[in-house]
């Protein structure tokens, strides 16, 4: 209940560690015990684990095996290629255990993957690499002369390092005829020597003996150790000091101060005198270990050195009381070291994973040790992490604990995590220790790259030069090293006419995109295609955007004039009667431009003309019209210059040559121009010959069919000599330049009439000739339904 409720109060996971635990391997066996002799050479065979454990051939390795010492003291290590258990270095038992027997280091064998931990010992044996020592080279006994033979005198022990047999055995003393010695087993384990009197002391004889005392331990060959012991023969003082208790026992906590009080040890003296008067001492003193003082008056006994639990739980301290006649009396102090919690706990990583991938679940980062060296319930701790963290501390076998992760990790999300295990021990005041590692988080292909938009449109001017960069895309990819390299390219457009891969192309690592050839706005305006984006993560990812590539016009069509024809076999010349009005219409100059918008609308100019002033030309559809009246002084033949330039920037032209013949109604004959007569004197091409009068016999048929069906006409409407003639169109026309279709000056429809009437001033001739694939006869009902005034007409087609 107390520990639950500390959980609520931390909020923190926190998990109970059990000091005691059942020593199994996860089957429940024993734990294994090898045992070497101390100062073995470092590098000794100890065992093969292999074999020990029950594993398969390489499993150790496999699985990342360690040999885990408290402290991190690694007295043994694994060969890497054998898997045999070799020392690490020479062991001292006695600095390691002191005079603790047997010596047995506990430790652990710890696999990582799968995580399994395997409990064993190493039994360190004693070597009888050390002789007793007495704590001085001589002591000093005063005994009275009239002491009775069979008194026991105890004496100073010596002291092994060694343990076992090879420990101190037993003391012998040289050889007298007054005093023999043996060899008592105290509680506490050791062994002190007593000297008995075999027969009565005499003064006067002998004031002083000197007698040789040797402590043997068990070793073989034994090792031994010597003291001189000076005897000095008393006058007669009959009564000895005794102590009120043979046995005393206290108790003292390890942080108590330096010269805090212990206990008072008393003895009394029935003689009277000096013989009366006694004195306190410490029996045998250890100046190096000795954390106690005696006051010689009073037998106070007070703390004069640090005391730790950790190393020493008790003392036996021997008191002596002498008095002034020299006889005394001893009397034993057990004192017991009483724990405080006065050592924070202590964490040992034996294994930390890192990186760890993301998107797996229950992956173990870290196995580590908890320990605290006081005792009871100083020594229980706890060991919690922060709750704001995917990852949860799980209790192993003795005092291990495994970190894992508490669910799949996402790197984009976080990429390192900084965690501290916080271990706090029970005792009053609790006491903690706190660790800190960092895990970072590798990353797995699992984010495909992203556009910056789904869409782009792009603009390229036609005409444009090859490997032109037009424009490009760009992709993110979340992950990290090769999983966030992206790699473009050109996806199959979804027209397969469309010639995509000579269109366009794109670096593989920029995304830029080039235009291969050369575009025509007139061949093609639009075209889209989509670009993929690649991950090189394994799987690799990917992702697509649309490319919408829009050409711009650019005025590279100059205007094409499509009547009157200039490949002609013969120039056409226009017929105009002298009696023509201002405003006649001689014929319209008909041109196209291949360009779009404004780089398609057409101009019209008079360029030069035989008689500057006779003719003008309208600007917006290129009709040439008298200016003035005709004079008798007018040549009869003209020539006109007129020039069709676009609107593009810069401005392209054509121009176009135009005949005109005055006559004095349709009856005068023909006259060619100049350059036809030229054309005439010279010989005639047979082929030529034949062309020209198939010409003229189509010529002539047609001309036949016109005058029949315009006499038909003119009968029904029985206007005859008064019929209305085609007017001059009257009022303004809008602007200098005039779209007919929205994307050039003509409409691919347009249609030529030819409207004749009686009157020959008012002849006007059009041609009706399909330009594109696409014309329509609307274009041409259209065009009739807006010349009402032309009555009598013609169309071809």
């Amino acid at each position: 209940m107390e520990m639950m409720q500390m959980k609520l109060h931390q909020n923190k996971r926190q998990v109970m560690i059990f000091i005691t635990l059942i020593l199994s391997w996860e089957a429940g066996s024993e734990s294994i015990r090898y045992s070497v002799l101390e100062e073995t050479d470092s590098g000794t065979f100890v065992a093969n684990l292999t074999k020990d454990l029950g594993l398969r051939m390489g499993e150790l390795a496999a699985r990342g095996a360690r040999v885990v010492f408290k402290g991190n003291r690694q007295h043994l290590r694994l060969d890497p290629d054998t898997c045999d258990l070799l020392l690490n270095d020479k062991l001292d038992r006695e600095e390691l255990c002191g005079s603790t027997e047997p010596c047995v280091l506990p430790f652990q064998v710890l696999l990582e993957n799968p995580f399994q931990l395997f409990q064993a010992a190493l039994v360190i044996r004693d070597v009888n690499d050390h002789a007793p020592e007495f704590p001085a080279r001589e002591m000093q006994l005063k005994i009275s002369e009239i002491t009775i033979p069979g008194k026991v005198f105890p004496l100073k022990m010596a002291q092994d390092l060694d343990a076992g047999n090879n420990g101190l055995q037993s003391y012998i003393i040289s050889s007298n005829p007054h005093f023999h010695v043996l060899t008592r087993n105290r509680k506490d384990g050791r062994k002190s020597p007593e000297l008995v009197l075999d027969k009565a002391l005499d003064r006067e004889e002998h004031p002083e003996l000197r007698l040789t005392l040797t402590a043997l331990d068990g070793g073989s060959p034994p090792r031994s150790g010597t003291t001189e012991i000076q005897i000095l023969v008393l006058d007669s003082n009959d009564n000895a000091p005794e102590f009120a208790q043979e046995f005393y026992e206290a108790e003292i906590p390890e942080n108590s101060s330096l010269g805090s009080l212990v206990i008072t040890v008393s003895a009394r003296d029935l003689d009277a005198g000096s013989f009366g008067e006694v004195s306190y001492a410490l029996f045998q003193v250890d100046d190096v270990n000795e954390p106690f003082e005696i006051n010689a008056n009073t037998g106070e006994i007070r703390l004069k050195k640090k005391l730790d639990f950790e190393e020493f739980q008790s003392y036996q301290v021997d008191i002596e009381a002498t008095d002034g006649g020299g006889l005394s009396g001893k009397c034993s102090v057990v004192i017991k070291v009483l724990d405080v919690n006065d050592n924070t706990p202590q964490l040992t990583m034996s294994s930390l994973t890192s990186p760890i991938p993301e998107n797996l679940p229950e992956i173990l980062v870290a196995v580590f040790s908890v320990s605290d060296a006081d005792s009871g319930h100083n020594q229980q701790v706890i060991c919690s992490i922060h709750d704001n963290l995917p990852f949860v501390l799980r209790p192993s076998v003795e005092n291990f604990y495994t970190l894992v992760t508490e669910g799949a990790l996402d790197r984009e999300e976080r990429a390192e995590y900084n965690i501290t295990i916080t271990v706090t021990d029970m005792g009053t005041p609790r006491l903690k220790t706190e660790h800190n590692i960092t895990v970072l988080v590798s990353d797995v292909n699992d984010n495909a790259p992203a556009f910056t938009q789904t869409s782009y449109t792009l603009w390229v001017r036609e005409n444009n030069s090859p490997a032109l960069h037009i424009g490009s895309v760009s992709a993110t990819d979340t992950d990290a090293g090769a999983n966030a390299q992206v790699t473009y390219s050109l996806l199959p457009p979804p027209d397969p006419l469309l010639p995509l891969a000579s269109l366009v192309s794109i670096n593989p690592d920029n995304g830029h995109l080039f235009a291969l050839t050369s575009l025509d706005y007139e061949a093609l305006r639009a075209f889209e295609f989509r670009v993929g984006a690649t991950d090189r993560g394994s799987p690799a990812l990917s992702s697509q955007a649309l490319v919408r590539v829009l050409v711009a016009d650019a005025n590279d069509n100059a205007p094409f004039v499509l009547y009157p024809l200039q490949n002609a076999s013969a120039p056409c010349t226009e017929l105009v009667p002298r009696a023509a009005e201002p405003g006649y219409l001689v014929t319209k100059v008909v041109a196209v431009d291949g360009d779009a918008g404004q780089n398609a609308w057409l101009s019209y100019q008079l360029l030069k003309a035989t008689e500057p002033g006779l003719f003008g030309v309208w600007a917006h559809n290129g009709e040439v019209r008298t200016a003035r009246l005709l004079s008798e002084r007018d040549a009869p033949k003209q020539r006109l210059v007129v020039l069709v330039k676009d609107n593009g920037e810069p401005p392209l032209s054509a121009s176009v040559t135009l005949h005109v013949l005055l006559v004095d109604g349709f009856s005068q004959p023909y006259l060619p121009p100049p350059e036809a007569e030229a054309a005439a004197a010279a010989p005639a091409d047979p082929l030529t010959v034949y062309l020209v009068v198939a010409l003229a016999s189509v010529s002539s048929l047609f001309l036949f069919s016109v005058l029949v069906f315009v006499a038909v006409r003119l009968c029904r409407r029985g206007g005859a000599g008064s019929a209305g003639r085609c007017p001059v169109p009257e009022g303004h026309f809008p602007g200098h330049l005039v779209d007919v279709s929205g994307t050039g000056t003509l409409s691919q429809s347009y249609q030529y009439e030819v409207c004749l009437t009686g009157d020959h001033r008012t002849g006007e001739f059009k041609f009706l000739k399909p330009i594109f694939p696409n014309l329509l006869v609307q274009d041409t009902e259209r065009e009739i339904k807006e010349s009402p005034n032309c009555r009598n007409s013609f169309v071809f087609s």
